[in-house]
């Protein structure tokens, strides 16, 4: 059954951020209400301005389920600002124990969602997030892909696996500890990036994938991630890891910076971003020497070639570091 009992301690705030999604909003926050569980927990369901009948569903939903859908609406849209505005406006409404995310065009098909993950996280103090396999359906053409590796048995997570590009989740799988995050700092960032979020929280645990397929991930025209091009998400990345490392100033930061600097490129794209690479070549040569970044650089300009991901997993010790320069 849902726990409804006011008086219950809140286990679960989920943070679901909508913007012109009236076509899919319903099927989100369906997922949200069908939820067994034995404690209390929230939607903090926000409307970023949308130009759409989206306001209108969360109201709806809000009415019916007051309970649980707690609505947020905005008249100016804030995701724009890229001023952390976002990240400030939903952290002051995280109140539960646990956060749970999901986006409002993706949804969950197990009721059991929520109960599984707080149950895991529970029995786990070691482990400061935890995420499940997803199914995608692309919308405009009407087909679910499913989950391809079905030999998968679950797996741990951590820092070392996002910074090598190893991550095994979406964000509407992720539900992760509120006292693991420090929300002050994440914001002080500037940039509302989940990649930015989980680099913050697996600085301070391990996560767990479950085996299980518990929701669906959409592409559809219009997804503010899914529509923007290479290039530009090319960019975000870069943005995002030279921001953690302008507050962190640590060799996990820029083993962050030299993995996505080493993926294969376009020469036009990289001189067209070229203070953004002058400082990437500053910190790497920084952390990893002149000779190192030199070799780097040729590779990418002159040879075409991004560095062997084997090369850069090898970068772990100065002892290493110094046998590649």
């Amino acid at each position: 059954m849902k726990a409804e009992n006011n008086q219950q301690p809140l286990m679960v705030t989920i943070k679901c951020l909508a913007y012109n999604h009236e076509p899919y909003l319903r099927q989100c926050l369906d997922g949200f209400v069908m939820q067994k569980t034995n404690f209390r927990f929230e939607a903090i369901v926000h409307d970023d301005a949308s130009t759409d009948r989206t306001a209108a569903i969360i109201r709806e939903y809000a009415e019916k389920y007051p309970d649980i859908i707690k609505p947020i609406y905005e008249t100016e849209n804030q995701y724009s600002k890229t001023d952390g505005s976002l990240s400030r406006i939903m952290n002051a409404h995280m109140h539960g124990k646990y956060v749970a995310m999901c986006e409002g065009d993706d949804y969950w098909t197990d009721p059991l969602k929520l109960q599984k993950q707080v149950d895991f996280l529970e029995r786990h103090p070691d482990y400061v997030m935890c995420s499940h396999r997803f199914n995608k359906y692309w919308h405009e053409r009407g087909i679910l892909e499913e989950d391809s590796d079905k030999d998968f048995k679950g797996a741990d997570y951590d820092l070392q696996n996002l910074i090598g590009g190893k991550w095994l989740t979406q964000t509407l799988t992720v539900m992760y500890r509120r006292s693991a995050l420090d929300f002050k700092r994440y914001e002080s960032y500037g940039m509302s990036l989940d990649m930015i979020q989980f680099y913050e929280l697996l600085k301070h645990g391990k996560g767990y994938c479950f085996p299980e397929v518990m929701g669906v991930y959409r592409y559809h025209r219009g997804g503010v991630w899914s529509e923007v091009s290479q290039n530009r998400r090319l960019l975000i990345e870069f943005k995002a890891r030279l921001a953690i490392y302008k507050v962190e100033q640590s060799d996990d930061a820029a083993m962050f910076i030299l993995y996505q600097f080493a993926k294969a490129m376009s020469r036009i794209w990289m001189l067209k971003q070229w203070r953004i690479f002058i400082r990437v070549t500053h910190i790497l040569s920084r952390h990893y020497g002149s000779r190192f970044v030199a070799r780097l650089l040729f590779n990418k300009f002159a040879v075409g070639k991004g560095l062997a991901w084997n090369e850069v997993s090898g970068i772990k010790t100065f002892e290493q570091k110094k046998f590649l320069l």
